[in-house]
């Protein structure tokens, strides 16, 4: 071989290889933009665990939406944290239901749970097949999220702009909160002619009427323009309404005459199907779903959640003749009942920081909004006014409490300064 032709090759060896680092590098910096990318970042961990190796997350959901859905591309969704998915908590109770249920055992079959943390996805693939790992930066959900907590908050509205991108991606879905018991199939109860359909904590007689109080831990939603557009203006009017959740702000925009416009046609779901602590359902011969909603603190609710499920099973094993007599009627609340708590607030202003200034509340105070039934009693040596008839008069006065097991450690101290109702 003659030295030019070796100089030639041994040049067009350098363009190769040149072409080649420079595609490259092109690729890593395109994939590295696409997956830093956006406010949220989310993927699905691989069963190593290798977030280096995560495949695109819009298509491993769709993946995953495929297999779980019914033949109508609709799915049922549940979210979860590593607080509720230790075993013997919620999550246990939540799966156990489909199986009591009547005619619910199959619905499993399309239930996806997302799970929020490293820890409650690995739970999620060890008691149940379709499994979904949602991850936000710089946001810790492995711990239990009280209500209206800073974290609690950001997981709701995180829910909702999830639950949007499912709607996108084609498919109908019920959101079911996992302290939700599953006792019947709930889709014969569904309005065939809605958009959006809710649970309510008080629900008033009418469907169609906007003032009964929702729920936003069990929707039905189905996919369609209407639902997209409505999912897209529930996110953005966290903006407006800053400070407020998810549930506090389809309140609002449930007026708004947005709604109108794209024509999304909004029911809420009787609490004599959809029951819930806040107001149960009376008859067992109708309930499709009971929600452990009015109760703050884990311990509790999973106290009521068992004996929840051994009161349906002591009407399942009822005779047929026996089952409509009400012979059998819950128990609930109970743990969750409404209590005169003690508890130790923080005051507005100049006032001392915590109770009496005791060292021992320090840590534990966190955000809260009290019940607008609140009725104060005025305790030893405060400042405040004797009573308090409005949750926003509540706010103004009270910043923030001590509430969920917290609570338990402080009752019947002689520091405290207010007794009140706490409810969810």
């Amino acid at each position: 071989m003659s030295p030019e032709i070796s100089t030639q090759i041994r040049h067009g060896a350098l363009i190769i290889t040149f072409v080649t680092l420079s595609a490259l590098l092109l690729y890593y910096a395109t994939n590295s933009h696409r997956f830093s990318s956006g406010s949220f970042s989310s993927y699905f961990f691989p069963p190593d665990l290798n977030h280096s190796s995560a495949p695109d997350s819009s298509q491993e959901l769709e993946q995953i939406l495929k297999k779980a859905s019914t033949v109508n591309k609709t799915v049922i969704l549940t979210s979860l944290n590593d607080a509720w998915a230790t075993p013997g908590s919620i999550i246990d109770m939540f799966l156990k239901s489909f199986k009591l249920g009547d005619g619910t055992h199959k619905l499993l079959d399309h239930l996806v749970i997302v799970a929020l943390d490293q820890k409650a996805y690995n739970r999620c693939r060890i008691v149940h097949k379709h499994c979904y790992a949602l991850v936000t930066e710089d946001v810790d959900f492995q711990h239990e999220a009280f209500f209206m907590t800073p974290n609690y908050s950001k997981l709701v509205w995180r829910k909702i702009d999830f639950l949007r991108t499912v709607l996108e991606l084609g498919y109908n879905f019920v959101f079911t909160d996992s302290d939700i018991m599953w006792f019947r199939d709930p889709f014969p109860r569904f309005f065939p002619d809605a958009d959006f359909q809710i649970s309510c904590d008080n629900f008033l007689g009418r469907p169609e009427d906007l003032n009964n109080s929702p729920n936003s831990g069990f929707t039905y939603v189905k996919s369609n323009n209407r639902t997209i557009a409505f999912y897209k203006f529930w996110y953005s009017s966290r903006d407006t309404y800053p400070g407020l959740h998810d549930q506090d702000v389809f309140n609002k925009i449930k007026f708004d005459p947005f709604i109108s416009e794209i024509g999304l046609k909004i029911r809420f779901l009787d609490t004599a199907n959809f029951g819930g602590l806040c107001e149960p359902s009376r008859d067992l011969n109708v309930v499709c779903t009971m929600h452990v909603n009015c109760c703050i603190g884990m311990q509790r609710k999973l106290a009521d959640l068992k004996i929840m499920l051994q009161d349906w099973r002591a009407f399942t094993s009822l005779p047929s003749d026996l089952k409509n007599q009400s012979i059998v009627s819950w128990r609930v609340p109970h743990t969750c009942r409404e209590l005169n708590f003690n508890v130790a607030v923080l005051l507005t202003g100049d006032e001392s920081r915590s109770s009496g200034g005791d060292e021992r509340f320090k840590g534990l105070m966190v955000t809260f909004v009290l019940s607008p039934d609140l009725n104060c009693r005025r305790g030893k040596g405060n400042k405040l006014p004797t009573s308090l008839d409005s949750s926003s008069a509540a706010r103004e006065t009270i910043g923030e409490a001590v509430v969920g097991d917290a609570i338990e450690r402080w009752l019947g101290e002689e520091k405290v300064i207010y007794s009140g109702y706490i409810r969810e």
